[in-house]
């Protein structure tokens, strides 16, 4: 048996789903101990800690002098990789770049009819810093983990974007990584990676200096020095591991269902997979089509794990059961495989986002639609959203008030001031409006 079999009915079950997912939380204090140990590492010891901890874990015969990447190495790989390759992840960056242009907001003003002039400014972070896992090694680039945090960062406006990216055994990034930053236009690209990476850009060391904003995915040392590192510099997200929920109707084909299921328990041993369904024939086709499955992917040992603990099949009494269960996970991902998903979608407050019908699988939207895939976890797009053009931007409020103003208002605001204790502000105010 592939998976967990489970019956949902109502809300009073809900706890007890709960508690099980909860689980895949995973934290870890000797990890945290260990992050804190590198971060005050970097603090002290700048591009000697980066390279020592790289030494260690990455590439043996690493120096301060490899940090820096030049960008004619990246304009190389542009030119080496597989043009065909090349012109797919320009389409996607395409795409992308499209569907986020969509995000920007404007400043904007407004004039009352009492004189004051109220507005907001919507200003770009100076410097972006993005994360760029390895990937086994650097053999398997997560070239989408690249579009997806960097194009809302140009789209935002931001001016200088750094790439950190841990080497491979022999010092260097993959090819693909330094191709696809290329044709981003990123000049800036550092080998260096996780935890102590994450440090330097929050921290600022002699080669790399520090960024206002850190965004892009990781494992659990990269997370928790995201976590850590937050307040310091923005970040985008406590990510955890990654998760889909299907709503599936007797429509559904469950050979699909199950490549969809697999598609999200290859990433990781905690990552999440259910389907929900009303369907008595649907739930007991997928198990065989999920065992079936299983057997040819190369990452089976991963799938495998991660379905066996976090996967489950969850067959509801009706399809608003479902819905209702589908909003109390929150879930990353959402596909809703049903013969009419426009007649569901209104119904769903809470997903990182949703694919909507049979012809639309979660990787068309991790790799190439357009919106972001860097997405809330855990049950947190109950108040959080995809990474956007808003990651990468702040907002100051403007206020202009004329004199005329504040002897209408002043006295107002004195008062109030009072009420705090805060007499300061009151004679503040009220120093505007003597030999009025």
């Amino acid at each position: 048996m592939p998976c967990r079999r489970l019956h949902y009915t109502s809300a009073d079950q809900w706890k007890e789903l709960k508690t099980w997912l909860a689980g895949r939380q995973n934290p870890d204090a000797v990890v945290e101990d260990r992050v804190r140990a590198m971060l005050a590492a970097v603090a002290e010891r700048g591009d000697d800690a980066l390279a020592e901890y790289t030494r260690a874990f990455d590439c043996a015969e690493f120096t301060p002098a490899m940090l820096a990447v030049p960008p004619q190495a990246a304009a190389e790989a542009a030119e080496a990789v597989d043009p065909a390759d090349l012109a797919i992840i320009a389409e996607a960056a395409e795409n992308i770049r499209t569907f986020h242009q969509g995000q920007v907001q404007r400043s904007w003003w407004t004039t009352g009819p009492d004189g004051a002039v109220l507005g907001q400014l919507v200003r770009p972070v100076d410097r972006a810093g993005l994360y760029v896992p390895g990937g086994r090694g650097g053999e398997t680039p997560l070239i989408s983990s690249l579009l997806m945090n960097a194009i809302p960062a140009q789209v935002a406006g931001v001016a200088e974007i750094a790439l950190v990216s841990p080497p491979r055994r022999d010092g260097t990034l993959n090819p693909y990584i330094l191709a696809a930053a290329h044709l981003l236009g990123i000049r800036e690209i550092y080998a260096v990676g996780s935890a102590w990476a994450v440090a330097a850009l929050a921290l600022g060391t002699a080669t790399i200096p520090a960024v206002d904003v850190i965004a892009g995915p990781g494992n659990i040392y990269v997370t928790t020095a995201k976590r850590l590192v937050s307040g310091q510099v923005a970040i985008d997200m406590i990510a955890g591991p990654s998760e889909i929920c299907i709503l599936a109707d007797s429509s559904a084909d469950p050979a699909w269902l199950a490549a969809d299921m697999l598609s999200q328990a290859e990433h990781d041993p905690l990552a999440s997979a259910v389907c929900i369904t009303p369907d008595a024939a649907l739930a007991e086709k997928l198990p065989a089509a999920l065992a079936e499955q299983l057997e040819r992917l190369p990452r089976n040992d991963i799938a495998r794990a991660a379905l066996a603990d976090w996967g489950a099949l969850i067959t509801v009494p009706d399809m608003a059961a479902g819905v209702d269960l589908a909003n109390r996970l929150a879930p990353e991902h959402l596909e809703l495989a049903v013969a009419d998903p426009w007649a569901l979608v209104g119904s769903i407050r809470h997903a990182g986002a949703i694919f909507m019908g049979h012809a639309t699988p979660e990787p068309v939207g991790d790799y190439f639609a357009g919106p972001n895939h860097v997405l809330p976890t855990m049950g947190t797009a109950r108040f959080s959203s995809a990474l956007s053009v808003e990651t990468f931007t702040k907002k100051s409020s403007c206020i202009a008030t004329p004199r005329s103003y504040v002897r209408e208002h002043g006295a107002k605001i004195a008062r109030l001031a009072r009420l705090e204790g805060l007499e300061a502000h009151a004679r503040s105010v009220e120093a505007r409006t003597k030999g009025d």
